[in-house]
């Protein structure tokens, strides 16, 4: 677990300060290939570092000690609020864009506007308050690890019942990120609607399979870069789409669209 001065110190600092409250931001399956993004901001009681003995990165709990932070951060927290971003947006507008859009909604959905925000590891542009990132945010600050277990624990459940529908691919065991098992069930039984088709093996399975996506599809750069993905065997409707959530061009994702 991760103490010390920074991981309560910088919340205390800028409250000391009036800069608060101060809201911790993260993410959870940023990196699977099937399920949803999903966001989550947090707020978190100054002197609270007692009542809240296990909180740390979300990663690094097993799954029932982050169940217990879950719990308890839900009951301790003064605000916090969790944003689930489905496949098909990350689809559309691309992961890195629909993070940065997530983290925006994530704040907007608080109660009340707070003072200060830390993200975790980038900056966001676009919030309500005053922001700073932090390197390993969910490591390092409190209300930031908070965020993250907000985040994952709320993931996983969803990644759970999502198995419940499409039992073939382990979504209970490997959460849509693209393990071993997952990858051979993807090739074995082609995507399911929950996977993330813009994504370059996701992609590859679809056209071995013959498969069309159920959504409006964008590929990342990845994917157009990636000589196994047969761009065409997807759809004959292909082009430029230059979209993002934030209404501006984002050059960097790419742009062929599969609708």
């Amino acid at each position: 677990m991760v103490r010390g001065d920074l991981f309560w110190g910088l919340q205390s600092a800028l409250d000391r300060r009036g800069l608060g409250p101060v809201a911790g931001v993260d993410e959870a399956g940023r990196g699977a290939c099937a399920g949803p993004l999903v966001v989550a901001a947090c707020v978190l009681r100054s002197g609270d570092a007692a009542r809240l003995p296990e909180l740390t990165d979300s990663k690094v709990l097993t799954a029932k000690a982050r169940d217990r932070v879950y719990d308890r951060v839900v009951q301790r927290a003064l605000d916090y609020s969790v944003i689930v971003i489905p496949a098909a947006e990350v689809d559309l507008f691309g992961i890195h864009v629909m993070n940065i859009e997530g983290m925006r909604r994530a704040v907007s959905a608080l109660r009340s506007t707070p003072g200060y925000v830390l993200t975790d590891g980038f900056r966001v542009s676009g919030l309500p308050a005053p922001s700073v990132p932090v390197i390993k945010g969910d490591k390092a600050v409190a209300c930031v690890a908070a965020a993250s277990v907000l985040a994952k624990v709320t993931r996983d459940r969803i990644m759970s019942d999502l198995h419940d529908a499409h039992p073939h691919y382990g979504f209970d065991v490997h959460k849509g990120y693209s393990t071993t098992e997952h990858s051979a069930a993807l090739n074995t039984h082609g995507p399911s609607p929950v996977h993330r088709w813009s994504y370059a093996n996701v992609a590859t399975a679809a056209a071995a399979h013959r498969a069309r996506p159920p959504h409006p599809v964008v590929l990342t750069v990845a994917a157009l870069e990636n000589p196994s993905v047969p761009i065409r065997a997807l759809s004959p409707y292909v082009g430029n789409n230059e979209r993002s959530a934030a209404g501006v061009a984002a050059e960097s994702r790419g742009g062929a669209r599969i609708s």
